[in-house]
């Protein structure tokens, strides 16, 4: 039952039109809309692409995780969702990712902080709700930081804060030096062809300056945390440090017993839309 003075859980159809009995989540399943590609110029720095959808306020940005695209199953799916609404949405491919330009191994995390950083102040107006997903969890926390007056709420996606710096770290001291020696770490994933990444030691120790999990994180918005039990990448046990050390008193963390990392099965796109409704509804309650 909705709470008294809140709009109902809305249920959509396929064709963007609330209908009954029909669930939120299904819509973010079905038809891709098509948008068309523009691009953020920027003095002296590489053009962002981006796609956006104009909307109601508060609109919400998707922030993509390490070496994904702003055309994910997850971006894609918000960005519908979001048209059902008719709230604006944005998304965009990081410098070196995607269809914006620059090299992607010369990314650094202060590279894709600024990145973020110039999509708000350039290409949205009013109060976001940001989405983070994995290293884009961090981003998020890092853009509230650094936009308070921008930042209407945050909703994190197997949140990889400080991820990079921790499980460096975390290595032995043998593979430690080996990787300082070569200057190149090759971090496992599952999630390419070659079975790596290729992460420069630069990207390692630039990354230190931007950690965040050892001091409270001086986020004071609603939060929302989500992740899967069974993340192979970034334990779960990450969101919940950013629960901990977030200073907002309005902050859940979901976790999935079954998840995996990406969080892309309909179960997931489906609690990833009533997380995002339960949020945009909130702050529209609130105003």
């Amino acid at each position: 039952m909705a709470a008294a003075g809140r709009r109902p859980r809305p249920a959509v159809q396929a064709d963007g039109k609330r209908g009954e009995g029909r669930e939120v989540a299904e819509f973010a399943a079905g038809v891709r809309h098509k948008s068309s590609v523009q691009y953020l110029s920027r003095p002296d720095l590489p053009k962002l692409a981006y796609q956006k959808v104009k909307g109601k306020s508060p609109g919400v940005v998707y922030l993509p995780g390490f070496a994904s695209t702003m055309n994910g199953q997850k971006a894609v799916a918000l960005e519908d969702f979001c048209k059902s609404l008719g709230h604006s949405y944005l998304r965009f491919d990081y410098t070196g990712c995607g269809e914006s330009e620059g090299v992607f191994e010369e990314g650094r995390i202060g590279t894709w902080k600024k990145d973020v950083l110039a999509v708000l102040d350039e290409l949205t107006e009013g109060p976001q709700v940001l989405v983070g997903s994995s290293m884009g969890g961090w981003l998020m926390l890092l853009a509230a930081i650094a936009r308070p007056e921008k930042t209407a709420a945050l909703m994190g996606i197997a949140t990889a804060a400080d991820h990079f710096v921790t499980a460096f770290k975390a290595l032995p001291l043998e593979a430690r030096k080996e990787i300082e020696d070569k200057g190149v770490w090759k971090f496992p994933t599952k999630h390419n062809e070659e079975g790596f990444y290729s992460i420069s030691l630069d990207l390692i120790r630039e990354a230190e300056h931007h950690c965040v999990l050892q001091s409270p994180i001086p986020v004071t918005c609603p939060v929302r945390l989500i992740h899967g039990m069974q993340d192979p990448d970034v334990s779960w046990h990450t969101s919940l440090q950013v629960a901990d050390r977030v200073l907002s008193t309005d902050v859940d963390l979901i976790l999935r017993k079954h998840g995996l990392h990406r969080m892309s099965e309909k179960e997931d796109i489906k609690l990833l839309t009533y997380t995002l409704d339960d949020l945009i509804d909130k702050l529209t309650t609130l105003v």
